[in-house]
């Protein structure tokens, strides 16, 4: 496995680009309002990114068809924009990627629509508090496996479970990159396999389920669910590893 380690220079770069995705991401949340569509927002987000000058990357990506992967309810990621309306009460995923001068970015919130419930605010409440967390114990010479089951333990430890078949991953000149980062411990021991050094530049994006870590996707070949049919939620940041621990480069 050849994981990047990014130069001074060449971080800056992927900042630029993650800058961008936390400035659509936090434009586009103040648009989920009752009775915007997904196309509205898919488009104001493509403008919104070609208005500060970069690409987004998903369009076309693996023959995805927007430039938002726009997850509502229990489309816990990889939503497609339609003509669907929000509703008051909806929960709504955005993940956006965007590629500035040959270098990518990536980020994803979750958004309440309107009033939402009390559960539904716990819900995206662990995706977000579950990335601080493993941000936030990140270390150099640890292992990316120990990472994930550290993810694990705190997304099961609020009663939740990770969304299986799907992780984050490393980013640079490409979109995805290794390593890959699984929101739990896939094979064998947490204290094996490659550790996370000075320069490493990677996206961590916990998935939450309800009850079932158990993927399906949707007949439109793209959305993905979890088996127990209940509402999901998701959140990314772009990270650097930088003098021993992880810098959010996706932050304002």
């Amino acid at each position: 496995m050849a994981i990047a380690i990014r130069k001074p220079a060449e971080i800056e770069k992927l900042r630029q680009a993650n800058q961008i995705v936390a400035k659509t991401l936090n434009f586009l949340k103040t648009k989920c309002q009752p009775g915007t569509s997904l196309k509205e927002l898919d488009q104001l987000g493509e403008e919104y990114i070609q208005s500060l000058g970069a690409r987004p990357s998903f369009k076309g990506l693996y023959g995805f068809p927007a430039s938002v992967c726009t997850s509502v309810n229990e489309v816990i990621i990889h939503g497609i924009p339609t003509e669907y309306r929000l509703r008051e009460g909806d929960i709504v995923g955005l993940d956006i990627g965007t590629e500035l001068n040959g270098w990518y970015g990536d980020g994803a919130i979750t958004v309440g629509v309107g009033q939402i419930s009390a559960k539904d605010k716990e819900l995206i409440a662990v995706a977000k508090d579950t990335l601080d967390y493993a941000i936030g114990i990140i270390r150099v010479g640890m292992r990316f496996k120990e990472l994930s089951y550290e993810i694990e333990k705190y997304i099961r430890a609020r009663g939740y479970v990770p969304l299986h078949g799907f992780c984050g991953h490393g980013i640079g000149k490409k979109p995805h990159e290794e390593p890959e980062i699984p929101n739990y411990l896939e094979h064998g021991s947490p204290k094996s396999g490659p550790k996370i050094k000075n320069g490493m530049v990677f996206c961590l994006e916990p998935m939450i389920c309800q009850k079932l870590g158990t993927p399906k996707i949707l007949e439109d070949k793209w959305s993905v669910v979890s088996e127990d049919g209940l509402r999901g939620s998701h959140y990314e940041h772009t990270v650097a590893i930088i003098d021993g621990t992880a810098q959010i480069l996706s932050k304002e």
